[in-house]
């Protein structure tokens, strides 16, 4: 969520003026008590920057335990250098927690003044109530009733303005899991913040081991059993993106699944998947910001930026930050980048590819997400070869392999769905033109089959380029094409039949293959038929037999070369 400008600088302006001067009053006010033993406060102070770094992570939440610290700080130097111990922690917390990007740094001063009046007033309700610094806790039930309303207090004062910054700032509702997860900890850490306390004032700075050591020891198995369900997680969800790309025949729709999944698992801002093509890499897909956008890139060679860095290495590579990368710059990655993940896409031990994933956070990616990425890459480079096979196999059964126009198959699939959009009133009309070459057969005996196909090959091209992509051209069977053409009227799909036919008769064709070996230039007419549904036919077969009949009787009959539209008369 955006915030305000003048709200940063508020927060950024209050904390100056407000941390300062409170420690300066809490000194003066509430003298710490300090007999220079720095060892021990600066044991109290790691044993602080420790905890916060290291926080318990339960169902992907991350819960920092500092309070029990907080608490035997408070307790044995008093309420000044607890804020100044709160005051780092708070830093150390928003590192961990990845809070590197600039629009986010007022979480820093704001975090930091939360804490701050939480330390101070729960502080001030301790010393009011008659609390004590370095009280006598063995035996003293009065002064661990006053540690208990310390606690509360502390942890009052937190819900409290926590629940204020959620709806002035957020605008969120303050009941939530964070709220509940707050409560048990408070209850539960209060009592090892008294032992840590207690014992500390037995047995001095071993006391900081002896509850320590358990407390980060249990922290880090924790963390190891977060980072290997977080794996298992990931792996689980890395078949399940194989198998989905496995099903997709189309080129693009696995290239469109691949990105979507990344950017539903990891924070992605950017991302780019490169093509082995010849020296220079080409671009499959660039999506930024969430955005598809054209295949455009700096020309760059094989072997420079970090696609080149992974080609050359074969290895992929993971930077946490702008300054690691930024010697591989190519002006290709946008500048507000931090964190790159890139990773060599093969197939059959060859790199095929590189995928470059890109955020604008700092630190935002995982080493171990460089495995997933390999395990999804690897998926990904046999769906995409599947992929194209199926496309060009599909291609090959709808083409015909002289002309590469469609074939009488395809046609006819057409034909049929663009009838039935038709008789649903998505179409106005559907014309059909069909064409045939006039006295083929002389051409072939006089000229010889190779230079048949050459007229077959330059008619289609024509055709194709007067037609465009207002209407679909195939090859009919023989000498025969069909244009299927939606939304036209009868004239104006007679008017470009008439373009057709005069484009062919005026120019004679070349041919370069004939029998004598001699280059000839030779002219061809063709005969041309018309009909339009559905005011000349009901049903698809009858379009092609209406147009056909135009064409034989209207335009074969009365002497080719000329068009012919279908009548009733």
């Amino acid at each position: 969520m955006k915030i305000n400008p003048l709200l940063k600088r508020i927060i950024y302006l209050s904390w100056t003026i407000v941390v300062p001067a409170g420690l300066w009053f809490t000194y003066k006010t509430y003298p710490p008590h300090f007999s220079g033993n720095w060892p021990d406060l600066l044991a109290f102070f790691l044993l602080t920057l420790v905890v916060a770094a290291m926080p318990i992570v339960i169902n992907n939440m991350f819960i920092f335990l500092i309070q029990w610290v907080a608490l035997a700080t408070f307790l044995k130097f008093g309420l000044f250098f607890e804020i100044i111990f709160a005051q780092f922690a708070v830093v150390v917390v928003l590192l961990r927690s990845h809070v590197y990007r600039r629009e986010e740094f007022f979480r820093y001063p704001l975090n930091l003044n939360m804490f701050f009046a939480v330390s101070f007033f729960s502080g001030i309700i301790y010393y009011t109530l008659g609390g004590e610094v370095a009280p006598t806790l063995s035996g003293n039930l009065s002064a661990i009733w006053l540690a208990v309303v310390y606690s509360f207090a502390n942890y009052g004062i937190n819900q409290i303005i926590i629940s204020l910054h959620l709806h002035f700032i957020y605008k969120t509702s303050f009941w939530g899991k964070d709220f509940f997860v707050e409560t048990i900890t408070t209850i539960i850490t209060f009592p090892i913040g008294i032992v840590l306390y207690i014992l500390y004032n037995q047995v001095g700075i071993l006391a900081l081991l002896f509850v320590g050591v358990p407390f980060i020891s249990v922290s880090i198995i924790f963390n190891l059993y977060y980072s290997s369900q977080k794996i298992n997680e990931y792996l689980q969800k890395a078949a399940e993106i194989g198998h989905q790309m496995a099903e997709r025949l189309n080129e693009n729709d696995v290239i469109h699944l691949f990105i979507q999944k990344l950017s539903d698992m990891l924070p992605v801002d950017y991302a780019y998947i490169l093509e082995s093509e010849g020296e220079e890499p080409r671009l499959l897909r660039r999506m930024e910001n969430g955005t598809v956008l054209p295949n455009e890139m700096k020309s760059m060679k094989k072997t420079e930026g970090i696609s080149g860095l992974v080609w050359q290495s074969g290895k992929a590579h993971l930077f946490n930050k702008k300054k690691e990368w930024k010697q591989y710059e190519t002006g290709n990655i946008p500048s507000d980048a931090e964190s790159i993940l890139a990773v060599p896409i093969e197939r059959s031990n060859k790199i095929i590819g590189v995928l470059i994933l890109a955020s604008n956070q700092k630190r935002a990616y995982e080493k171990y997400q460089l495995m997933i990425l390999e395990i999804l890459c690897s998926s990904f480079a046999v769906a995409l070869e599947n992929a194209k096979h199926y496309e060009q196999t599909k291609r090959q059964s709808e083409r015909c392999p002289l002309t590469k126009l469609y074939n009488y198959r395809y046609f006819e699939n057409v034909l049929v769905h663009e009838f039935d959009q038709l008789l649903h009133f998505k179409r106005q009309q559907l014309a059909l033109i069909i064409l045939d070459i006039d006295h083929f057969k002389t051409i072939n005996d006089t000229y010889g089959h190779q230079s048949g196909n050459e007229i077959l090959i330059e008619l289609a091209n024509r055709i194709c380029k007067l037609v465009g992509d207002r209407g679909t051209v195939a090859r009919y069977g023989g000498e025969e094409f069909v244009v299927l053409l939606p939304d036209l009227s009868k004239q104006e799909a007679f008017q470009l039949a008439e373009l057709m036919r005069q484009s062919i008769g005026n120019w004679p064709f070349v041919l370069r293959q004939s029998l004598d070996q001699r280059e000839h230039q030779v002219p061809i007419t063709v005969s041309i038929g018309v009909a339009v549904a559905p005011e000349d036919a009901e049903d698809a077969l009858a379009l092609i037999r209406h147009a056909d009949r135009a064409l034989y009787v209207g335009a074969k009959r009365a002497g080719r070369n000329r068009v012919a539209e279908y009548s009733t008369c």
